[in-house]
Protein backbone atom coordinates (compact mmCIF):
# COMPACT_ATOMS: atom_id res chain seq x y z
CA UNK A 1 0.00 0.00 0.00
CA UNK A 2 1.56 3.04 -1.08
CA UNK A 3 1.35 6.79 1.14
CA UNK A 4 -1.35 8.31 -1.15
CA UNK A 5 -3.82 5.08 -0.53
CA UNK A 6 -3.10 5.56 3.38
CA UNK A 7 -3.86 9.41 3.51
CA UNK A 8 -7.08 8.60 1.13
CA UNK A 9 -8.53 5.78 4.11
CA UNK A 10 -7.72 8.31 6.64
CA UNK A 11 -9.32 10.78 4.73
CA UNK A 12 -12.80 8.64 4.71
CA UNK A 13 -12.13 7.44 8.12
CA UNK A 14 -12.48 11.14 9.04
CA UNK A 15 -15.19 12.09 6.46
CA UNK A 16 -17.09 9.18 8.61
CA UNK A 17 -16.52 10.63 11.59
CA UNK A 18 -17.92 14.02 10.26
CA UNK A 19 -20.76 12.87 9.07
CA UNK A 20 -22.72 12.55 12.47
CA UNK A 21 -22.34 15.99 13.38
CA UNK A 22 -24.47 18.60 11.39
CA UNK A 23 -22.63 20.40 8.17
CA UNK A 24 -22.42 22.54 5.67
CA UNK A 25 -20.95 23.48 2.06
CA UNK A 26 -17.73 25.36 2.47
CA UNK A 27 -16.58 25.25 -0.92
CA UNK A 28 -15.96 23.28 -4.47
CA UNK A 29 -13.02 22.32 -5.69
CA UNK A 30 -12.23 21.05 -9.06
CA UNK A 31 -9.52 18.47 -10.41
CA UNK A 32 -7.41 19.47 -13.27
CA UNK A 33 -4.79 17.51 -14.65
CA UNK A 34 -2.55 19.22 -16.61
CA UNK A 35 -0.60 22.99 -15.70
CA UNK A 36 -2.27 24.45 -18.87
CA UNK A 37 -5.82 23.18 -17.98
CA UNK A 38 -5.36 25.26 -14.95
CA UNK A 39 -4.19 28.22 -15.87
CA UNK A 40 -6.59 27.84 -18.77
CA UNK A 41 -9.30 27.53 -15.75
CA UNK A 42 -7.59 30.08 -13.51
CA UNK A 43 -8.04 32.99 -16.21
CA UNK A 44 -11.55 32.03 -16.68
CA UNK A 45 -12.59 32.23 -12.99
CA UNK A 46 -11.01 35.73 -12.90
CA UNK A 47 -12.71 37.19 -15.83
CA UNK A 48 -15.46 35.48 -14.27
CA UNK A 49 -15.62 37.84 -11.14
CA UNK A 50 -15.01 35.40 -8.36
CA UNK A 51 -12.60 36.90 -5.49
CA UNK A 52 -12.60 33.86 -2.41
CA UNK A 53 -10.66 31.16 -4.62
CA UNK A 54 -7.38 29.89 -4.85
CA UNK A 55 -5.48 27.06 -7.01
CA UNK A 56 -3.98 24.15 -5.93
CA UNK A 57 -0.35 22.93 -7.31
CA UNK A 58 2.24 20.29 -6.21
CA UNK A 59 4.64 22.64 -8.13
CA UNK A 60 5.07 26.44 -8.88
CA UNK A 61 3.50 26.89 -12.43
CA UNK A 62 4.66 29.91 -14.64
CA UNK A 63 2.25 32.65 -14.89
CA UNK A 64 -0.03 31.70 -12.52
CA UNK A 65 -0.08 34.51 -10.51
CA UNK A 66 -0.99 36.76 -13.96
CA UNK A 67 -3.77 34.22 -14.55
CA UNK A 68 -5.02 34.08 -11.20
CA UNK A 69 -4.95 38.49 -11.29
CA UNK A 70 -2.69 38.19 -8.17
CA UNK A 71 -1.69 42.17 -7.49
CA UNK A 72 1.41 42.97 -5.37
CA UNK A 73 0.65 43.61 -1.87
CA UNK A 74 1.46 46.29 0.97
CA UNK A 75 3.75 43.59 2.56
CA UNK A 76 6.70 45.49 0.71
CA UNK A 77 5.79 49.39 1.92
CA UNK A 78 5.30 47.73 5.15
CA UNK A 79 8.46 46.45 4.92
CA UNK A 80 9.98 49.86 3.65
CA UNK A 81 8.48 51.86 6.45
CA UNK A 82 9.36 49.78 8.96
CA UNK A 83 12.92 49.69 7.69
CA UNK A 84 12.83 53.90 7.43
CA UNK A 85 11.10 53.91 10.86
CA UNK A 86 14.40 51.94 12.11
CA UNK A 87 16.58 54.06 10.29
CA UNK A 88 15.23 57.58 11.79
CA UNK A 89 14.91 56.01 15.57
CA UNK A 90 18.40 55.21 15.10
CA UNK A 91 19.88 58.33 14.11
CA UNK A 92 17.34 60.45 16.25
CA UNK A 93 18.65 58.35 19.36
CA UNK A 94 22.56 58.52 18.52
CA UNK A 95 22.08 62.18 17.64
CA UNK A 96 20.28 62.94 21.14
CA UNK A 97 22.41 60.63 23.27
CA UNK A 98 26.33 62.41 21.80
CA UNK A 99 25.53 65.34 20.24
CA UNK A 100 23.10 66.78 22.22
CA UNK A 101 22.50 65.01 25.60
CA UNK A 102 25.34 64.43 26.61
CA UNK A 103 28.47 65.39 24.33
CA UNK A 104 31.55 63.48 24.32
CA UNK A 105 34.41 64.36 22.96
CA UNK A 106 36.46 61.62 20.83
CA UNK A 107 39.91 62.91 18.88
CA UNK A 108 38.17 66.00 17.93
CA UNK A 109 35.60 64.11 15.90
CA UNK A 110 32.11 65.78 15.28
CA UNK A 111 29.70 65.43 18.14
CA UNK A 112 27.25 64.53 15.44
CA UNK A 113 29.19 62.19 13.00
CA UNK A 114 26.72 60.58 10.02
CA UNK A 115 29.58 57.78 9.42
CA UNK A 116 30.01 56.49 12.44
CA UNK A 117 26.15 56.17 13.34
CA UNK A 118 25.68 54.20 10.06
CA UNK A 119 26.64 50.63 11.84
CA UNK A 120 24.05 51.07 14.61
CA UNK A 121 21.22 52.52 11.95
CA UNK A 122 21.82 49.56 9.62
CA UNK A 123 21.26 47.45 12.30
CA UNK A 124 17.85 48.65 13.40
CA UNK A 125 17.01 48.84 9.90
CA UNK A 126 16.98 45.43 9.26
CA UNK A 127 16.09 44.35 12.54
CA UNK A 128 12.42 46.35 12.02
CA UNK A 129 12.13 45.76 8.54
CA UNK A 130 12.87 41.95 9.17
CA UNK A 131 10.28 41.87 11.90
CA UNK A 132 7.80 43.35 9.57
CA UNK A 133 7.63 41.19 6.67
CA UNK A 134 7.63 38.20 9.21
CA UNK A 135 4.57 39.29 10.91
CA UNK A 136 2.96 41.21 8.54
CA UNK A 137 3.24 38.08 6.39
CA UNK A 138 1.75 35.35 8.80
CA UNK A 139 -1.02 38.30 9.56
CA UNK A 140 -1.82 39.01 5.79
CA UNK A 141 -2.13 35.21 4.87
CA UNK A 142 -4.53 34.60 8.45
CA UNK A 143 -1.26 32.29 9.66
CA UNK A 144 -1.03 30.41 10.96
CA UNK A 145 -4.33 28.02 10.25
CA UNK A 146 -4.26 24.75 12.02
CA UNK A 147 -6.82 23.58 10.14
CA UNK A 148 -8.74 23.95 6.71
CA UNK A 149 -12.15 22.05 6.01
CA UNK A 150 -9.98 21.46 2.51
CA UNK A 151 -7.81 19.15 4.21
CA UNK A 152 -10.17 16.33 4.46
CA UNK A 153 -11.28 16.62 1.02
CA UNK A 154 -10.82 13.10 -0.52
CA UNK A 155 -8.93 14.92 -3.81
CA UNK A 156 -6.99 17.19 -2.11
CA UNK A 157 -4.00 15.10 -1.60
CA UNK A 158 -3.72 14.44 -5.03
CA UNK A 159 -3.27 18.24 -5.45
CA UNK A 160 -0.16 17.94 -3.65
CA UNK A 161 1.63 14.77 -5.96
CA UNK A 162 0.21 14.98 -9.58
CA UNK A 163 -3.10 16.95 -9.66
CA UNK A 164 -3.87 20.76 -10.03
CA UNK A 165 -6.90 21.87 -8.49
CA UNK A 166 -9.43 25.09 -8.18
CA UNK A 167 -11.06 25.77 -5.01
CA UNK A 168 -13.99 27.99 -4.47
CA UNK A 169 -15.43 29.28 -1.42
CA UNK A 170 -19.21 29.25 -0.61
CA UNK A 171 -18.57 32.56 0.88
CA UNK A 172 -17.75 34.19 -2.53
CA UNK A 173 -20.85 37.04 -3.53
CA UNK A 174 -20.81 35.14 -7.10
CA UNK A 175 -21.20 31.74 -5.60
CA UNK A 176 -23.72 28.92 -6.74
CA UNK A 177 -22.88 25.85 -6.71
CA UNK A 178 -24.43 24.51 -9.97
CA UNK A 179 -23.31 27.79 -11.55
CA UNK A 180 -19.67 26.55 -10.69
CA UNK A 181 -20.37 22.97 -11.25
CA UNK A 182 -21.09 23.88 -15.02
CA UNK A 183 -18.37 26.37 -15.59
CA UNK A 184 -15.54 23.61 -14.12
CA UNK A 185 -17.36 21.16 -16.68
CA UNK A 186 -17.13 23.54 -19.37
CA UNK A 187 -13.55 24.11 -18.43
CA UNK A 188 -12.64 20.72 -18.88
CA UNK A 189 -12.36 19.06 -14.96
CA UNK A 190 -11.84 15.82 -14.48
CA UNK A 191 -13.33 15.70 -11.01
CA UNK A 192 -15.51 17.95 -8.83
CA UNK A 193 -16.09 17.46 -5.23
CA UNK A 194 -18.14 19.60 -2.64
CA UNK A 195 -15.98 20.44 0.83
CA UNK A 196 -18.35 20.23 3.44
CA UNK A 197 -17.81 22.12 7.23
CA UNK A 198 -19.08 21.50 10.33
CA UNK A 199 -21.61 23.77 11.62
CA UNK A 200 -20.51 23.37 15.29
CA UNK A 201 -16.98 22.33 16.68
CA UNK A 202 -16.55 19.38 18.64
CA UNK A 203 -15.14 20.34 22.07
CA UNK A 204 -11.65 20.08 23.22
CA UNK A 205 -11.15 16.76 25.16
CA UNK A 206 -9.87 17.42 28.82
CA UNK A 207 -6.73 16.31 28.99
CA UNK A 208 -5.28 19.19 26.47
CA UNK A 209 -7.16 21.57 28.84
CA UNK A 210 -5.30 20.05 31.54
CA UNK A 211 -1.96 20.13 29.87
CA UNK A 212 -2.51 23.61 28.55
CA UNK A 213 -3.25 24.85 32.12
CA UNK A 214 -0.16 22.98 33.55
CA UNK A 215 2.14 24.52 30.51
CA UNK A 216 0.87 28.14 31.84
CA UNK A 217 1.52 28.22 35.12
CA UNK A 218 5.18 26.10 34.43
CA UNK A 219 5.76 28.98 32.72
CA UNK A 220 4.84 31.48 35.18
CA UNK A 221 7.45 30.12 37.26
CA UNK A 222 10.47 31.93 36.19
CA UNK A 223 8.32 35.33 36.03
CA UNK A 224 8.03 35.02 39.52
CA UNK A 225 11.15 34.02 40.99
CA UNK A 226 12.11 37.36 38.82
CA UNK A 227 9.48 39.33 40.84
CA UNK A 228 11.14 37.62 43.97
CA UNK A 229 14.59 38.81 43.67
CA UNK A 230 13.23 41.68 42.78
CA UNK A 231 11.96 42.88 45.83
CA UNK A 232 13.72 40.17 48.05
CA UNK A 233 17.09 40.32 49.60
CA UNK A 234 19.73 37.63 50.28
CA UNK A 235 23.00 36.84 52.44
CA UNK A 236 23.82 34.33 49.63
CA UNK A 237 24.90 34.36 46.16
CA UNK A 238 23.10 34.93 43.64
CA UNK A 239 22.53 31.59 41.33
CA UNK A 240 25.33 31.61 38.54
CA UNK A 241 23.91 29.02 35.46
CA UNK A 242 26.66 30.60 33.01
CA UNK A 243 29.48 31.07 34.71
CA UNK A 244 31.47 32.92 32.25
CA UNK A 245 35.19 33.32 33.79
CA UNK A 246 34.00 34.32 36.67
CA UNK A 247 34.93 31.63 38.73
CA UNK A 248 38.56 30.31 37.87
CA UNK A 249 40.80 27.67 39.47
CA UNK A 250 43.14 30.67 40.54
CA UNK A 251 44.26 32.40 43.60
CA UNK A 252 42.86 35.91 43.41
CA UNK A 253 44.17 39.22 45.02
CA UNK A 254 44.71 39.83 49.09
CA UNK A 255 43.83 35.62 49.48
CA UNK A 256 46.04 33.30 50.82
CA UNK A 257 48.24 30.77 49.79
CA UNK A 258 49.32 27.57 51.71
CA UNK A 259 52.78 27.83 49.87
CA UNK A 260 54.25 31.04 49.50
CA UNK A 261 56.13 33.36 51.61
CA UNK A 262 54.14 34.76 54.42
CA UNK A 263 51.08 32.94 53.32
CA UNK A 264 50.22 35.53 50.82
CA UNK A 265 49.16 34.97 47.28
CA UNK A 266 49.86 38.64 45.86
CA UNK A 267 53.41 39.28 46.79
CA UNK A 268 55.61 42.39 46.03
CA UNK A 269 58.35 41.63 43.44
CA UNK A 270 62.37 41.19 44.35
CA UNK A 271 63.79 44.75 44.91
CA UNK A 272 66.24 45.04 41.69
CA UNK A 273 64.90 42.81 39.63
CA UNK A 274 63.11 43.43 36.30
CA UNK A 275 61.81 40.96 33.49
CA UNK A 276 64.18 39.75 30.51
CA UNK A 277 65.03 42.19 27.61
CA UNK A 278 63.34 44.94 29.88
CA UNK A 279 67.35 46.27 31.20
CA UNK A 280 67.41 49.19 29.19
CA UNK A 281 70.91 50.98 30.18
CA UNK A 282 71.69 53.24 27.29
CA UNK A 283 69.08 56.41 28.48
CA UNK A 284 69.80 58.19 25.12
CA UNK A 285 68.77 55.23 23.31
CA UNK A 286 66.01 54.21 24.91
CA UNK A 287 64.54 57.72 26.75
CA UNK A 288 66.55 60.27 24.92
CA UNK A 289 68.10 61.47 27.94
CA UNK A 290 71.94 62.36 28.54
CA UNK A 291 71.96 62.44 32.72
CA UNK A 292 68.88 64.11 33.54
CA UNK A 293 68.86 66.89 30.68
CA UNK A 294 67.66 65.87 26.93
CA UNK A 295 70.18 64.04 24.82
CA UNK A 296 71.52 66.31 21.88
CA UNK A 297 72.39 64.20 18.90
CA UNK A 298 71.26 60.67 17.76
CA UNK A 299 72.18 57.66 19.57
CA UNK A 300 73.02 55.80 15.84
CA UNK A 301 74.95 56.46 12.84
CA UNK A 302 72.71 58.49 10.23
CA UNK A 303 71.92 56.70 6.98
CA UNK A 304 69.94 57.05 4.05
CA UNK A 305 67.78 53.98 4.77
CA UNK A 306 67.09 55.79 8.33
CA UNK A 307 65.70 58.50 6.42
CA UNK A 308 63.50 56.39 4.06
CA UNK A 309 62.06 54.81 7.17
CA UNK A 310 61.46 57.64 8.96
CA UNK A 311 59.45 59.14 6.10
CA UNK A 312 57.55 56.44 5.59
CA UNK A 313 56.29 56.20 9.49
CA UNK A 314 55.72 60.11 9.11
CA UNK A 315 53.34 59.72 6.78
CA UNK A 316 51.47 56.82 9.01
CA UNK A 317 51.36 58.72 12.21
CA UNK A 318 52.35 62.32 11.92
CA UNK A 319 51.21 63.75 8.91
CA UNK A 320 47.38 63.39 9.66
CA UNK A 321 47.47 66.19 12.01
CA UNK A 322 51.36 67.92 11.41
CA UNK A 323 51.11 67.53 7.62
CA UNK A 324 53.43 66.08 4.83
CA UNK A 325 55.68 68.94 5.33
CA UNK A 326 55.56 69.46 8.88
CA UNK A 327 53.18 72.60 9.11
CA UNK A 328 50.64 71.70 10.88
CA UNK A 329 48.37 71.37 8.00
CA UNK A 330 47.07 67.80 7.85
CA UNK A 331 43.74 66.22 6.87
CA UNK A 332 42.59 65.99 10.47
CA UNK A 333 43.41 69.62 11.08
CA UNK A 334 41.90 70.52 8.34
CA UNK A 335 38.46 69.14 8.68
CA UNK A 336 38.85 70.17 12.63
CA UNK A 337 39.14 74.03 11.46
CA UNK A 338 36.41 73.40 9.12
CA UNK A 339 34.28 72.40 11.39
CA UNK A 340 35.01 75.22 14.01
CA UNK A 341 33.56 73.52 16.83
CA UNK A 342 35.54 75.26 19.09
CA UNK A 343 36.78 72.25 20.97
CA UNK A 344 39.94 71.79 18.41
CA UNK A 345 43.28 72.61 18.98
CA UNK A 346 45.92 72.70 16.34
CA UNK A 347 48.97 70.90 15.92
CA UNK A 348 52.22 73.07 16.65
CA UNK A 349 53.95 73.85 13.41
CA UNK A 350 57.23 71.63 13.02
CA UNK A 351 59.06 74.87 11.80
CA UNK A 352 58.94 76.80 14.86
CA UNK A 353 61.39 78.08 16.83
CA UNK A 354 60.37 76.19 19.88
CA UNK A 355 60.80 73.51 17.93
CA UNK A 356 64.08 74.03 15.99
CA UNK A 357 65.52 74.56 19.33
CA UNK A 358 65.02 71.57 20.93
CA UNK A 359 66.91 68.66 21.65
CA UNK A 360 66.91 65.74 19.27
CA UNK A 361 65.79 63.61 22.84
CA UNK A 362 63.24 65.96 23.79
CA UNK A 363 61.25 65.31 20.25
CA UNK A 364 61.64 61.54 20.54
CA UNK A 365 60.43 61.93 24.06
CA UNK A 366 57.66 63.99 22.38
CA UNK A 367 56.83 61.24 20.50
CA UNK A 368 57.34 58.66 23.31
CA UNK A 369 54.70 60.51 25.89
CA UNK A 370 52.72 62.56 23.89
CA UNK A 371 52.21 66.18 24.91
CA UNK A 372 49.13 68.09 25.26
CA UNK A 373 46.16 67.16 23.09
CA UNK A 374 48.92 64.37 21.20
CA UNK A 375 48.67 61.22 22.09
CA UNK A 376 52.08 59.04 23.04
CA UNK A 377 52.99 56.39 20.68
CA UNK A 378 55.38 54.79 22.79
CA UNK A 379 52.93 51.45 22.88
CA UNK A 380 52.89 51.74 18.84
CA UNK A 381 56.58 53.10 17.10
CA UNK A 382 59.47 50.81 18.51
CA UNK A 383 62.58 52.42 19.28
CA UNK A 384 64.37 52.44 16.02
CA UNK A 385 61.44 54.29 14.41
CA UNK A 386 61.00 56.73 16.77
CA UNK A 387 64.73 58.27 16.13
CA UNK A 388 63.97 57.19 12.29
CA UNK A 389 61.20 59.91 12.62
CA UNK A 390 63.09 62.50 14.46
CA UNK A 391 65.67 62.26 11.75
CA UNK A 392 63.37 63.00 8.86
CA UNK A 393 62.02 65.79 11.03
CA UNK A 394 65.18 66.89 11.29
CA UNK A 395 65.31 66.85 7.23
CA UNK A 396 62.37 68.56 7.28
CA UNK A 397 63.00 71.32 9.08
CA UNK A 398 66.22 72.19 7.14
CA UNK A 399 64.68 71.68 4.07
CA UNK A 400 62.86 74.59 5.03
CA UNK A 401 65.63 76.68 5.90
CA UNK A 402 68.10 75.51 3.13
CA UNK A 403 70.84 77.41 1.66
CA UNK A 404 73.49 77.14 -1.04
CA UNK A 405 76.32 75.67 1.22
CA UNK A 406 73.67 72.75 1.62
CA UNK A 407 73.62 71.79 -2.14
CA UNK A 408 76.35 69.29 -2.86
CA UNK A 409 79.22 70.47 -4.54
CA UNK A 410 79.13 68.23 -8.14
CA UNK A 411 75.30 69.83 -7.85
CA UNK A 412 76.62 73.36 -7.44
CA UNK A 413 79.24 72.98 -10.12
CA UNK A 414 76.86 71.58 -12.65
CA UNK A 415 73.99 74.61 -12.18
CA UNK A 416 76.54 76.96 -12.42
CA UNK A 417 77.57 76.43 -15.78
Amino acid sequence: MNPMEDKLRWLEKAGDADQEAPQELHGLLAEFETPEALLEACTKVRDAGYKKWDALTPFPVHGIDEAMGIRMTILPWLSLGAGLTGLMIAFALQIFTNGIDYKFLISGKPFISVPANIPVAFELTVLLAAFTTFFGMMILNFLPELFHPLFRAKRFPRMTADRFGIYIESKDPLFNRQQAELMFSRLGASALEPVLSPTKRAPLPGVIHGVGLTLTLVALIPVALAVKSRFSKSDQPRIHIIQDMDFQEKYKTQTAHPLLYQGAASMQPVAGTIRRGDLREDGHLYRGMAGDEFARGFPMALTQEMLVRGKQRFSIYCAVCHGATGYGDGLVAQRAEALAEGTWVPPLSLHEAVVLDQAEGQIFNTITHGIRTMKPYGSQIDVQDRWAIVAYVRALQRSQRATLTDVPPDVRAQLSQ
